[in-house]
């Protein structure tokens, strides 16, 4: 029996052994096929990841519309509407003076008065002339009538009757002379009083009474007696860069401030301009009409000048890390409707801090982007990110 059982078991052996080979190798295998289908969705998702890095994310903004008006602040000089010197026309001694520094005055209103004894006996003179010229023109007009009579008889010859006509012309002329020369010395006696020529303000007073005053007709040296300047209403003078020259016309209405005065805003009309650059400057000298009736402004100020002028075109306004600075020039990416990219040269105008005004290049509906990569090329696909408020709405937390 034990025999029969040691030979039973050695001819079962080879049975189990081809029987666990079997299983073995089952195992084996699927371990095999499980782990190359493993490896497979791994290189797959590596393969589809590494295509998705390969696309950048890129962030884009909206264009925003320029503002319709271009606001530009630039300085002014403030100056009297009227302003003029006051200088004698007749030499003497100040009699009077009547008004003082500060002193508001009206149009012919009494300034000064000179003394001036010389030219009254000159006018003296020259009316004493005038009577004696007058007295030989009455004489020589009986000559010339008493010889055209004469000449009618014969009496007197022809010569001596044209003699006497010409007389009396001459006497005539000298007449004349005589009249001119009484109304030139009225006239310089007339400026023995100094008038105001318009209504203003004394902005100097340079004489006082018995001060030698010296017309400068004798060669001496004219000194101003008074200075007179109207500020019921101002000029304001102003310098526009050459890039707004065109936009600045008469009418256009501006806001005018001062340090002095905090808090305070006055507004002026532009009324005209020199039509023509300054060459060395660059800019339009421009005037502004500015009413102060009540005298809060004063002539010689500086002044800062707001002006709104209408915008020439179109512009928008970008965040500046939206600019790429290349070497052909400045460039903007635009994420095309295809998700493409489009390099885009741009043309900068002001420069706001953190954005820029876009003069031309652009179209109101462009998607630019923000933080450009260097890499980026001409035609390259790229992926928008989501916004931050979608991402969160996403978000089941």
């Amino acid at each position: 029996m034990q025999r029969v059982e040691r030979d039973g078991r050695r001819a079962g052996s080879p049975s189990r052994a081809v029987g666990l080979s079997i299983v073995v190798f089952v195992v084996l295998g699927g371990l095999a096929a499980w782990g190359i289908s493993s490896r497979t969705t791994t290189m797959a998702t590596l393969a589809r990841e590494t295509n998705e890095s390969a696309v950048p994310t890129v962030s884009v903004v909206q264009l925003k519309g320029g503002a319709p008006l271009d606001e530009i602040v630039l300085p002014g000089n403030v100056q009297a509407y009227t302003d003029a010197p006051i200088y004698a026309r007749t030499s003497g001694y100040l009699r009077r003076r009547y008004v003082e520094l500060g002193t508001r005055v009206k149009t012919g209103q009494l300034l000064a008065e000179i003394d001036a004894p010389e030219l009254e006996q000159q006018l003296r003179q020259s009316r004493a002339d005038l009577a004696t010229a007058e007295a030989n023109a009455r004489l020589a007009q009986i000559t010339a009538d008493r010889y055209a009579d004469l000449r009618k008889t014969d009496s007197v010859s022809q010569q001596d009757a044209d003699n006497a006509a010409g007389s009396l012309e001459a006497r005539k002329s000298a007449v004349k002379s005589a009249e001119y020369n009484v109304q030139r010395l009225d006239q310089l006696h007339a400026f023995t009083k100094i008038y105001a020529p318009f209504d203003g303000v004394i902005t100097a007073r340079n004489t006082d009474v018995g001060a030698l005053i010296d017309s400068g007709a004798s060669g001496g040296a004219a000194r101003e007696l008074f200075h007179i300047a109207s500020t019921d209403r101002l000029r304001v003078f102003v310098n526009v860069p050459e890039a707004h020259a065109h936009a600045v016309r008469p009418g256009l209405t501006a806001q005018l401030t001062l340090t002095q005065l905090p808090g305070s805003t006055f507004l002026g009309t532009l009324v005209r301009t020199a039509q023509t650059i300054e060459v060395a400057s660059r800019t339009l000298l421009v005037e502004l009409d500015v009413p102060n009736p009540s005298g809060e402004l004063l002539a010689g100020s500086y002044a800062e000048v707001r002006f709104k002028l209408p915008a020439a075109a179109s512009t928008y306004r970008l965040p500046v890390n939206a600019l790429m600075f290349r070497s052909e020039g400045l460039r903007v990416a635009v994420v095309t409707n295809a998700d493409t990219v489009t390099i885009t040269p741009v043309t900068v105008g002001r420069d706001f801090g953190t954005e820029v005004e876009i003069v031309s290049g652009l179209n109101k509906d462009d998607r630019v982007i923000v933080n450009p990569p260097d890499s980026l090329e001409q035609g390259q696909v790229v992926r928008i990110a989501k916004p931050a408020s979608a991402k969160n709405e996403g978000d089941p937390r």
